[in-house]
């Protein structure tokens, strides 16, 4: 597996090796000795999944201290637009964004570290993403920042006129006021 780091810290990309065949493919999407010795120390212990229709976005979502989860992000089906935001009081890169498509056919994956919101949009008709978490949901330590605050100005590579938003997400505090506390 080959990784590359981002210039937000501890957000990496993580690309498997693909052995292909004329019956399909096959790859470790998961190994956890690899990934340790890679200086990725994660132990994942839920798996979450979602299926989307093209348009959705969903986030940015991310657990409060001591909840925070670290996520480990594949599109299994479709194309995504997958975001991580830092909001690490602190961090060199406190308030920057990186984007990348995650798809079906790209197979790469994203490391998203505690402490940073997440979110992604559907770029194909549906999508399906499964990511791994390094720590259980905890509802009352459950928040987020706007999809479209201002202030971050994240392109998710979508028309305005087909966004499909939760009313939950539509209600989340812009990235100012969740710095603010």
């Amino acid at each position: 597996m080959e990784i590359r780091h981002t210039e937000i810290e501890g957000l990496i990309i993580l690309e498997p090796r693909i052995f292909k065949d004329d019956r399909g493919y096959f790859f470790e999407s998961y190994h956890r000795q690899q990934l340790s010795s890679m200086g990725i120390p994660f132990e994942f212990i839920q798996d979450n999944e979602s299926h989307s229709v093209y348009g959705v976005i969903r986030g940015l979502h991310f657990q409060k201290e001591p909840f925070a989860q670290s996520k480990l992000i594949r599109a299994t089906e479709g194309t995504i637009f997958d975001v991580a935001v830092d909001i690490r009081p602190g961090s060199a890169t406190f308030g920057r964004w990186f984007g990348i498509e995650l798809s079906a056919e790209n197979h790469l994956q994203l490391l998203v570290p505690g402490g940073c919101a997440h979110g992604f949009s559907v770029l194909s008709k549906e999508a399906t993403v499964i990511y791994k978490c390094d720590a259980y949901y905890h509802p009352a330590s459950e928040s987020g920042v706007r999809f479209d605050d201002p202030d971050l100005n994240i392109d998710w590579k979508l028309d305005r006129e087909y966004t499909i938003i939760s009313q939950k997400d539509k209600k989340l505090p812009l990235f100012s006021q969740i710095t603010a506390r």
